[in-house]
């Protein structure tokens, strides 16, 4: 199979023959022939934007639901979890940066990763007892037309699909999954559009409106805040994310994660646990029916309480879940409704 397969989401730039704009994520690049994007893995060839990353996985895990996470869709289910290589940020702190700056790190080397046909990622999915496949580890929107074609199949055979993502796909990409994309969880670093340059090279709005639009869309929504020292951990930094959180709806979990030292980040201590804590009343403090602790295992914070009687309704330790007292999508012991998609 070529390196590169026919992209989507582009055009012609008027008045510069050969060269072209990608449309895929809010960056848009510019591309002239031989260039490839911010991403590294969508290039002009010849006045035409293909993607080098098509079926190229180089991660395909079963992996817990809850480690994408998320919380209130399909609870205690195994996801179907892939990758290629590439990311449109550069997290400085990224975790998964082996495989997310690949193409970065070593230009001009072929992409790594085993070609898997649409079809044939579907069905090891459903041979798993996997209720989702989630596209995951790097940013999906780099290999959005293997998503888009893999997610489709899925969706005709019952199986649900799982965008984790930093938001920064553009309108006219969420309109392509219409129907074939059912739940995302968007890390949303901060408000303050200097510290996310300073962490990933882009804007802060970007993320905020796809948030915004995946909603309106009644795409099932969790958020995810890794919580750096010394950059988002004031209370006025949390307390802004929680409010735009709360403010959008307050069934909308909110997750809380600890940062641990990485990349380009390795001198910087990991997340104090009262830092996370002190996150989560801030969380409760803006409205927030459900907040969660991340990357810190045995904490109170990682188990669903009802938002009426303040039972545990999902128990969880790390990845693992224990009793969930949910019936009918109601709380047991007090009736209240429990927010989200796929609950007993």
């Amino acid at each position: 199979m070529s390196d590169c397969h026919p992209a989507v989401l582009w055009e012609p730039v008027e008045g510069k023959p050969g060269k072209v704009r990608c449309d895929l994520c809010a960056h848009r690049c510019l591309l002239g022939p031989g260039q490839t994007g911010l991403c590294h893995v969508r290039r002009n060839e010849n006045g035409a934007l293909c993607t080098l990353t098509y079926g190229n996985l180089i991660s395909a895990n079963v992996d817990p639901i809850e480690k994408k996470p998320l919380f209130h869709f399909h609870p205690a289910s195994r996801s179907m979890s892939i990758a290629t290589v590439g990311c449109n940020f550069r997290c400085s702190y990224c975790q998964n940066w082996s495989i997310a700056q690949w193409p970065k790190l070593h230009p001009g080397r072929p992409l790594p990763g085993d070609f898997l046909e649409p079809g044939e990622l579907v069905g090891a999915a459903e041979a798993a007892g996997c209720a989702t496949i989630a596209y995951t580890y790097t940013e999906p929107t780099i290999f959005f037309e293997y998503a888009l074609d893999a997610a489709r199949i899925a969706s005709d055979r019952g199986i649900r699909n799982v965008f984790v993502t930093n938001g920064y796909m553009t309108t006219e990409a969420l309109d392509l999954m219409d129907g074939v994309l059912h739940a995302a969880n968007v890390d949303l670093k901060t408000m303050d559009d200097q510290v996310m340059r300073r962490l990933t090279g882009a804007k802060v709005a970007p993320v905020l409106d796809m948030i915004r639009l995946m909603k309106e869309k009644n795409i099932w929504v969790e958020v995810t805040t890794l919580v750096v020292p010394g950059l988002n951990d004031s209370d006025e930094h949390l307390g802004r994310v929680a409010e735009f959180v709360a403010g959008l709806d307050p069934d909308i979990p909110w997750h809380v994660s600890r940062f641990h030292p990485d990349y380009e980040m390795a001198d910087v201590p990991a997340t104090p646990p009262a830092t996370l804590e002190r996150a989560c009343r801030i969380g409760e403090a803006a409205g927030l029916h459900y907040v969660y602790t991340g990357n810190l295992w045995g904490d109170d914070y990682e188990s669903t309480r009802c938002p009426n009687c303040g039972r545990v309704v999902i128990e969880r330790r790390g990845f693992s879940v224990g009793d969930i007292r949910i019936r009918d999508g109601r709380c047991v012991n007090c009736g209240a409704e429990i927010a989200g998609e796929g609950l007993p």
